[in-house]
């Protein structure tokens, strides 16, 4: 059964009919000729002219050279380096070396690619308008006049406010922010007597990391009294609470036992009856019987607070009126104390100037205290005698911010870390109860 091909679709070759070796004939001949071979090396023909020009008629120099300075040997040294090139790269070169023909028959000497040139404009001379506006100025007539008027308000400040602004009277007004009076003022320093704190204080010679020999043993000797001062305070103020508590519990002590004495002496004298006691009786010994007081029992209590708060009171006036008695002797004493200060001779500003921070008229500046400073003193046994052994001492921080407290500048600060939630309760509201046939 023959193949059925499709006449659109071809094998590419030229059509032809099936060989018929039977058919005679000039005519038959010529048209059942295969020219297969002919078409192949015409084809081969065109492609070799593409390429540069026929191989067979080009000489053997144009085909061969001869190299006389190539090296061998670079294959073997750079095998990684020499790679097959890129398809790109082979398909952009294979070009013709025939010119391309020219799609525009009578090429006209008129047209052009179609990019217009750009004038050129003259720099060299001045146009007529601006020429007789140069003249008309240096003859003296200005076409706009400015004059130069001072402002009526604060470039500075405040918006001006305009007649030709719109006034809305359901929108509320902007008000400025006001400053208080003493964002101008000079802070407070803590120190005594007012005096101006350094920003950054200069250091002693016992501060160093060598020290000489007399500042630090001046130094220790300082900080090692504030410590044992410090140390003693905290023992006496343990001592004193121990003995208020232990004074407290044998007070509470003597009251229980009292009362427990009225209670059981009561209980024996209600407890008689016509002559013979009731625990008299029992062989076991008696316990105490929880019961509830009588009005007598209760009279007696009132009167034994009563007593007790009439003897405090009576010693809290006693001691008023020993301080009222000694009021005389405060005031004396506080003026001779301001007379000694006004006999002190008043120092310079430098040494004003050099006021530190160890010394403070008050140590709380709003509702927290100041923080303590820092204890920045090497022991005799970590002194260093290389630099290179040295540990740094202190924190920069820290002296900051303590040094703007120190200078009244801003209120201490306690450091919140969670911020306080308002507490809501939630409820259910039964509206089912309201509904009403």
């Amino acid at each position: 059964m023959p193949a059925i091909k499709s006449q659109i679709t071809g094998s590419g070759e030229a059509p032809k009919q099936f060989n018929q070796p039977s058919r005679k004939g000039k005519k038959a001949w010529r048209k059942n000729i295969d020219v297969t071979a002919v078409e192949h090396g015409l084809e081969e023909l065109n492609e070799e002219i593409i390429r540069g020009g026929v191989i067979c008629e080009k000489s053997s120099s144009e085909l061969f050279a001869i190299d006389l300075e190539g090296d061998s040997k670079i294959s073997k040294k750079f095998p990684k380096l020499i790679k097959k090139g890129l398809k790109a790269d082979e398909i952009l070169a294979q070009r013709s070396s025939i010119p391309p023909l020219s799609l525009r028959k009578r090429p006209g000497k008129k047209t052009g690619d179609g990019i217009l040139t750009v004038k050129r404009q003259r720099t060299d001379w001045v146009p007529h308008k601006e020429l007789q506006h140069l003249r008309r100025v240096a003859d003296g007539h200005h076409s706009i006049a400015v004059q130069a008027v001072d402002a009526t308000y604060d470039v500075w400040g405040a918006r001006p406010t305009t007649i030709n602004e719109a006034v809305h009277d359901l929108l509320p007004t902007s008000e400025p922010v006001k400053q208080p009076k003493s964002l101008n003022q000079r802070p407070i320093s803590l120190a005594i007597g007012g005096k101006v704190i350094a920003a950054v204080q200069k250091p002693t010679g016992g501060y160093s990391y060598n020290p000489l020999f007399t500042d630090y043993e001046a130094r220790l000797s300082e900080e090692s009294a504030k410590a044992l001062d410090a140390e003693q305070k905290r023992v006496d103020a343990e001592r004193i609470e121990k003995q208020r508590q232990e004074a407290a519990a044998r007070s509470a002590a003597e009251a229980e036992a009292a009362e427990e004495r009225a209670n059981m002496s009561e209980w024996e004298e209600d407890s008689e009856w016509e002559g013979f006691q009731s625990g008299v009786e029992d062989e076991r010994p008696g316990t105490k019987r929880p019961q509830r007081k009588t009005p007598a029992q209760r009279n007696r209590i009132k009167r034994r607070k009563e007593e007790e708060r009439l003897a405090k009171h009576k010693a809290a006036m006693k001691q008023k009126r020993a301080q009222e008695q000694r009021i005389q002797e405060i005031a004396t004493e506080i003026q001779a104390r301001e007379q000694s200060k006004a006999l002190i001779p008043v120092k310079d500003s430098d040494a004003d100037n050099e006021a530190n921070d160890e010394k403070l008229r008050r140590r709380q500046l709003g509702k927290y205290k100041l923080p303590e400073k820092d204890l920045e003193l090497v022991l005799p046994d970590e002194l260093e005698e290389s630099l290179r052994r040295l540990k740094p001492e202190g924190n920069l921080l820290r002296d900051r911010y303590r040094s703007v407290l120190v200078r009244g500048k801003v209120e201490s600060r306690r450091h919140i870390p969670f911020k306080k939630q308002a507490k809501r309760k939630a409820t259910e509201k039964w509206t089912h109860k309201d509904f009403v046939l």
